[in-house]
């Protein structure tokens, strides 16, 4: 289903009005602004998939997507860089969930973690929702192992 088009094909924003779109999703402004981003992905409008939604932050279009949301970059202007949207997955949501000891890697953090099938930092940023999830660790302990 997706947002409503205009004739030339772009997503229009319902109800929001020009100005107050552009207020959407503000994570580089408020990165440049020195805000401590956090991201987390059970909100039911967008991907549930954590690498999908990093794919977005950095790309600012949809990975996989087909038409304009996967080709049109919306508020671009309002990318992260890669390091940014891991980090805000990864240590900005353990801290703001209060969980100091988690999203690091260093000695005596508790060992929530996940595996992936490639190094998404290695490759062509138009790839990084393609990456996928090998296993996930749980207090050092395997709760998923892909198949």
């Amino acid at each position: 289903m997706g947002l409503p088009r205009r004739a030339d094909g772009r997503a229009e924003l319902p109800f929001l009005g020009p100005e107050r779109a552009t207020w959407q999703y503000p994570f580089g402004d408020l990165e440049r602004a020195g805000a401590r981003l956090v991201a987390g992905s059970d909100w039911p409008v967008s991907t549930p998939s954590p690498l999908e939604a990093v794919h977005v932050a950095v790309n600012r279009t949809a990975y996989g997507e087909s038409g304009p949301a996967g080709q049109d970059r919306f508020l671009p202007e309002q990318a992260i860089a890669l390091e940014s949207a891991f980090a805000a997955y990864t240590s900005g949501s353990a801290w703001i969930n209060h969980r100091d000891n988690a999203g690091v890697l260093r000695p005596g953090a508790v060992a929530d973690l996940v595996v992936l099938d490639r190094d998404p930092f290695a490759g062509s940023a138009d790839d990084i929702g393609g990456t996928g999830v090998v296993s996930t660790w749980v207090d050092g302990t395997p709760v998923y192992r892909q198949r």
